[in-house]
């Protein structure tokens, strides 16, 4: 097997800190690696490196010059005003640049027809049609529509999602992508993950998804105090190795612990002027001293904060409207939240669901309709967008603005320092300032001001971005534990089957369904839904050509038969007139003849399909 990208001896330090040294990393055809580890371990730095946007402190990367490396970065960036058309299309591939020119073409009001023509025969010259479908194809999975668009007025998601379609169509030898699943809605993640496991790429990715990184990944590289393990297997086979490395790790450490106890005990007794002492022995107690000083501590997040009580009444929302430049959001929607509510909120970006929170939460009145809030009803909404911390700030400075000591909720009172402590944040860190966090760790720091509120109205919209997988198993041991109401906003199927007995299906045009069952359970339900309707058809389709099926017409069939033959005879003069217009259409008006051929045989589809049930009945 091939190494496509290797990097040997590699170190980096951040703000004075080594993140690793001497780190060994080789990708080798066809692999497709995720890089797990906590928060701040250095897994973006690493896989920066590795695209080569910047240079190690210690040590290379090693490729062959024509290896192409395609980078998604957590928060990519673009050129100064420049369009989405811009961006997408490449300079140097031909193909693109006629496809660029022909999109921009269509998206006129009045197209220059000649101009139209010219296109349409260069991009079938070049064999460019399969390739402009692929490329519309991307763009419409990632709700990019308007080419013309600056880049500057998307929101985070809309680039995030734009840069990872730039990604796509380039198809690059190496994929290296930084929490692509991040702005994606579930549909839209499920299509990205056949794709990705299509032709054998080559992937380097980080993901706090699992089950994305269980269904994409063949090896997975953990990163951890500055070393990488390598386990070749999925996501559920690293958990099991991982446990037992750790296992083993705790039965060495202890076992060291107990030598370097007696050979402390030898050191002390043995007199400083004797000079009998084995030099051997001595070395080899500080090389014990020094690997028991090294042992990784597997801590792990506690969140065990107070609940604030919940009286009876805790939300009522009764026949909710709101729309925004005559669309449709929500449409007459009503819900009364019961205590231990777990509710996952799902729909596709831009179907409203983070207006239905602000209507929950207040920060949003609603057109019309009533919202009725428990006087004990407290709300801990953790957002998406996070929080705006001012980055020369102190991390403990942070939490202390809100309070000095934090009740618990087996009752005890701790402070500030020692709740930071809890969240992964040593002494060090604590101290430190907020622009030398990572983003995952922001990220943290923002639920841990969240939960220091107690809330017992909990909303996480998105709470699983950038954060590291150890954080979120302890999340969600914390919130099956959470005794208050739940809304979660997520696209991590995972989370939300874990987490949610219930699910609030945002579908588009003002329509909110309520499903009782968690995530997993909604699609199997519409897949049976699907097998149901499939199997009824074909009932049907077997009845009407039994022998033994009646041959009297119901109310319904007689009607049905009187709407075909109207149906039939108004599509075949649709057909003469189109036949009529397609012999008069000048030979070189390519995309005309085009678009009168298919309209033809659209037609004599509906007709041959007509035609069928028309002799079926009639047969009767």
């Amino acid at each position: 097997m091939s190494t496509l990208i290797a990097a040997e001896g590699l170190g980096h330090a951040y703000h004075d800190e080594w993140l690793f040294k001497n780190l060994t990393l080789g990708i080798n055809a066809g692999q497709r690696v995720a890089l797990v580890g906590v928060n701040g371990a250095g897994k973006s730095t690493l896989m920066k490196l590795l695209a080569e946007r910047f240079a190690p402190l210690e040590g290379k990367i090693v490729k062959n010059k024509s290896v192409r490396i395609g980078f998604l970065d957590q928060e990519p960036s673009f050129p100064d005003n420049a369009s989405i058309s811009d961006f997408i299309f490449s300079s140097e591939n031909k193909q693109q640049q006629l496809i660029r020119a022909y999109e921009e073409l269509v998206e006129q009001e009045h197209p220059d027809e000649k101009k139209l023509n010219r296109l349409y025969e260069e991009l079938s010259e070049h064999n460019a049609w399969e390739y402009e479908h692929q490329i519309k194809t991307i763009l419409s999975r990632m709700g990019i529509n308007h080419l013309q668009q600056k880049i500057h007025t998307l929101s985070g998601g809309q680039r995030k999602r734009l840069a990872l379609a730039k990604l796509l169509i380039e198809d690059p030898d190496i994929y290296v992508l930084d929490e692509p699943t991040n702005h994606l809605d579930i549909d839209t993640i499920e299509w990205l993950e056949k794709l990705l496991t299509s032709g054998n790429k080559t992937l380097l990715l980080v993901t706090h998804d699992r089950y994305f990184l269980d269904n994409i990944c063949n090896t997975i590289v953990e990163l951890e105090r500055g070393k990488t393990f390598t386990y070749h297997g999925n996501y559920a086979y690293f958990l099991e190795k991982k446990a037992e490395r750790e296992a083993q790790d705790d039965a060495t450490y202890q076992k060291n612990k107990n030598l370097l106890k007696k050979e402390l005990e030898w050191m002390r007794r043995m007199p400083q002027a004797r000079g009998t002492k084995s030099q051997a022995r001595i070395d080899s107690f500080y090389d014990l001293e020094e690997k028991t000083k090294q042992r990784v501590d597997h801590q792990k997040v506690t969140l065990n904060v107070k609940m604030a009580r919940q009286g009876n009444k805790i939300l009522e929302l009764e026949n909710i409207k709101q729309a925004f430049n005559d669309q449709n959001i929500i449409d007459n929607f009503t819900y009364i939240f019961k205590r231990g509510d777990r509710i996952g909120l799902a729909g596709k970006n831009g179907t409203g669901k983070s207006t239905l929170l602000n209507i929950i939460t207040g920060n949003l009145i609603p057109d019309s309709g009533k919202v009725d809030l428990g006087e004990t009803t407290k709300f801990g909404y953790y957002k998406q967008g996070g929080l705006n911390f001012n980055e020369k700030d102190r991390v403990i400075d942070i939490v202390k603005a809100d309070a000095e000591y934090i009740k618990m909720a087996d009752g005890q009172t701790i402070s500030a320092s020692a709740l930071l402590t809890l969240f992964l944040f040593p002494p060090k860190k604590q101290h430190g300032l907020v622009e030398k966090l990572s983003g995952g760790e922001k990220k943290r720091l923002h639920l841990m001001k969240v939960l220091m509120q107690n809330p017992n109205f909990l909303i996480l919209d998105e709470p699983t971005n950038d954060l590291d997988i150890d954080t979120l198993n302890v999340l969600e041991e914390f919130l099956e534990n959470f005794p208050g109401v739940l809304v979660l906003v997520s696209h991590d199927r995972y989370l939300l089957d874990k987490m949610s007995d219930q699910l609030f299906i945002m579908e588009g045009n003002g329509k909110v369904k309520i499903f009782n069952g968690n995530y997993s359970e909604h699609r199997n339900a519409i897949e049976q839904e699907k097998e149901a309707a499939t199997k009824k058809e074909k009932t049907q389709e077997q009845k009407s050509t039994s022998p033994s099926s009646s041959n009297k017409l119901s109310f319904k069939e007689q009607q049905e038969f009187k709407k075909l033959e109207e149906a039939l005879a108004e599509n075949e003069n649709k057909i003469k007139k189109l036949t009529q217009e397609l012999n008069s259409t000048d030979p070189s008006d390519y995309i005309k003849i085009q678009d009168l051929s298919e309209s033809i045989e659209k037609i004599n589809q509906t007709i041959e399909t007509d035609m069928e049930r028309w002799m079926e009945l009639s047969e009767k």
